[in-house]
């Protein structure tokens, strides 16, 4: 099973297709669990990441039978009970797109300050594509901040590896971009939503 979270909320089987996760909940609940990596996290997290600053009058009840929904949909043994009480979503770094991005946005860099600008491109090329839209679209807004300001660090370096290589073509509209997401910082406002593949 894979999990999406840089973009809207999906799960995908082993062949590539999609599983119907319905509500908006469930894939909170499913983003909350995968940002954590396959980590535990406890009711009154995941409450506070799904209902936000408007849980249900018994929220960790309401959990738990999105828990049992979100269950019959993955599989049982896809999220298990933890001491706590809570939930563990279980799913290596492999098996989440933002670790994969991680992974592979730190290899780029790498292979950028060893003076290989060619991989370092195609590297941040292939993880700066595996963004959607917005990362934890369905999380509250501060939730995607350091996906986002992440994805902008990477897109820094593929321009940079670019500039390096000479491969100046269409760098324009990323300059502007990554000059607009550092005045909004600048400023005090969280990065841009813009993306690109």
């Amino acid at each position: 099973m894979r999990y999406l979270i840089l973009g809207t909320t999906e799960a995908l089987r082993p062949d590539g297709t999609p599983l119907p996760l319905g509500g908006a909940r469930l894939r909170a609940l499913l983003a909350a669990l995968a940002v954590r990596g396959g980590r535990p996290a406890s009711v009154g997290e995941l409450a506070g990441d799904v209902y936000g600053d408007d849980p249900p009058q018994d929220a960790p009840a309401a959990l738990q039978a999105l828990v049992g929904r979100l269950r019959r949909i993955l599989g049982r043994e896809a999220v298990v009970s933890t001491p706590g009480p809570g939930y563990r979503l279980v799913a290596g770094p492999d098996d989440i797109d933002l670790y994969v991005f991680e992974r592979r946005a730190a290899e780029a860099a790498a292979r950028l300050d060893a003076g290989d600008p060619d991989t370092a491109a195609a590297l941040l090329r292939e993880a700066l594509g595996l963004f959607r839209g917005p990362a934890l679209a369905d999380l509250p807004d501060p939730a995607g901040v350091r996906p986002e300001a992440q994805r902008l660090a990477a897109l820094r370096h593929r321009v940079e590896a670019d500039l390096r290589r000479g491969a100046t073509d269409g760098l324009v509209p990323e300059l502007t971009e990554l000059t607009t997401a550092s005045r909004r910082t600048c400023a005090g406002a969280p990065p841009t939503d813009s993306y690109r593949n």
